[in-house]
């Protein structure tokens, strides 16, 4: 960007509490922030503590409060409530229609009222909804419960992936996004045990086991939830009454530096113009599908793994929820690894790639081989590449989309495509597939996962020869009515 150029953005970030930006606060000024290294490694070190891992820490309740119903299901909630034939994948399927409708709306929402209010009430919400659950009767009010939750979280995700971009820089956010995502690994990989250790309280009050699966797990989600208020942190550029843990000095220099990485350090006043600006680039709807179809392929196996795992290969049901955790263990790992060196060598693509043919493997052996315990290693490799696809299409959309409600829009895509993902997910493995080994949902499965290698091998490409034209000067990337920066450059 031009001298010129930054000092109108200064001017108008300046100007922005008087005229544009009166929906969303103060704004703070670009100048007069400069940190001393020291200062600026413990700015990122409070944002890392407070702002990431209280995100992270709701995201991981999220995640064990929307895949428990598996466990729920093999520890006698589909006995009690009659969940025979689709009841079961229909009281799955039901939270995915709330859940992709209010995405987009929920973006707008925690823009304008704020993060810190906004996400604390949708947990506070959902988690009563979860407790709620442990007092159902019937599949109609296990439906409407379902409903319900998919309402309320509908705002965590994709809010908190907006709100991530706006804190830290291109080449950081990789490491962040799998941080955040592994804390809902860790869920997912602890949901078994926790179940299984809930279920012991079978018989309490007069409770069967698994009524206690919702409400203590509704519960713990609610006291989160309430200390989220004191923990999360505003968007940047604004100065609400947040509690805020970092002086005005810091909040400028974090300013400053997103505007040097990529220019969209504040946000306009809100037009649907604006808003729906991501819609018409296609690199936009290239990462939504392949999210969607890792959703697909990750949902599948969340809600159906634990009864693969007794039905298909064997094991009891105490055997299955405690078998469910180790292969997340490995996708942790590969997570973190993935993060940190596709933020260090700046390029995503090529360890997506490798993760979804590790993915490839590990399906073909779960859904193929004959013998239990391979096919249980079959799993290890699933769910070894399986976490990394979405911190990783949230890394590459960050990097190489530009403006604030661009980048709510296309949050809101992102993970709407997942919720669509899921709602195929759950209706994939059907009970009159299950002696067949479910082969037909297998190859479904396989062949999202070889759209995803093609898809971004056709985006990387595309990227490299949009770069290169950036590189001649026949083209300024990610322009818009700022007018873009001269040394943008998309990420492959």
């Amino acid at each position: 960007m031009s001298r010129s150029r930054d000092k109108e953005v200064e001017t108008a970030v300046a100007q922005m509490p008087a005229s544009a930006n009166q929906d969303v606060g103060r704004s703070v000024s670009l100048t007069g922030s400069d940190l001393t290294p020291e200062e600026q490694r413990r700015v990122l070190s409070r944002l890392d503590w407070r702002l990431l891992a209280m995100i992270g820490s709701l995201y991981c309740i999220s995640a064990i409060d929307r895949f428990n119903m598996s466990f729920a299901q093999v520890a006698g909630m589909g006995r009690d409530l009659e969940l025979s034939g689709y009841r079961y994948n229909i009281a799955n399927l039901v939270f995915f229609f709330t859940y992709v409708l209010f995405q987009a709306p929920s973006t707008v929402l925690a823009r304008l009222v704020g993060p810190r209010v906004f996400l604390c009430s949708v947990a506070l919400s959902w988690g009563a909804v979860v407790l709620g659950m442990g007092f159902v009767h019937t599949f109609a009010q296990l439906a409407g419960m379902r409903l319900l939750l998919g309402l309320f979280e509908a705002g965590l995700f994709p809010s908190a992936m907006y709100l991530l971009s706006t804190w830290y820089t291109r080449y950081e956010i990789g490491q962040r996004f799998s941080i955040f995502y592994l804390l809902g690994v860790a869920a997912a990989a602890c949901s078994g045990l926790l179940a299984y250790g809930l279920t012991h309280l079978d018989g309490k009050a007069g409770l069967p086991g698994w009524r206690w699966i919702f409400i203590i797990e509704g519960t713990a989600t609610c006291v989160v939830a309430a200390a989220s208020f004191w923990f999360l942190e505003d968007f940047p550029d604004t100065e609400r009454d947040s509690n805020s843990f970092l002086s005005r000095r810091e909040r400028q220099w974090v300013v400053q530096r997103i505007q040097r990485d990529r220019g969209d350090s504040y946000a306009l006043p809100l037009t649907m113009k604006r808003f729906f600006a991501g819609g018409v680039d296609c690199k936009v709807w290239a990462y939504a599908i392949m999210f969607g179809n890792g959703a697909l392929v990750g949902y599948a196996m969340a809600y159906t793994l634990p009864m693969i795992l007794v039905e298909n290969m064997g094991f009891t049901v105490a055997q299955a929820q405690c078998l469910s955790a180790p292969p997340y263990v490995l996708g942790g790992i590969i997570l973190l690894l993935n993060g940190y060196f596709s933020d260090r060598l700046r390029c995503r693509g090529p360890f997506m790639c490798a993760s979804m043919l590790l993915c490839i493997v590990g399906l073909a052996i779960l859904g193929w081989h004959p013998r239990p315990g391979v096919r249980y290693f079959g799993v290890f490799l699933l769910m070894g590449g399986l976490p990394s696809c979405p911190p990783l299409l949230m890394a590459l959309q960050a990097n190489n989309v530009r403006g604030q409600w661009k980048r709510a829009f296309t949050s809101a895509t992102l993970v709407g495509s997942g919720g669509v993902g899921g709602i195929a997910g759950c209706l994939l493995f059907r009970d009159q597939d299950k002696a067949s080994g479910y082969r037909v949902a297998m190859f479904i499965c396989l062949g999202c996962l070889v759209v995803n290698i093609v898809l971004m091998v056709l985006c990387d490409w595309d990227v490299y020869r949009q770069n290169k034209l950036a590189d001649q000067g026949k083209k300024r990337l990610e322009a818009d009515e700022d007018g873009g920066t001269d040394d943008y450059r998309y990420t492959y």
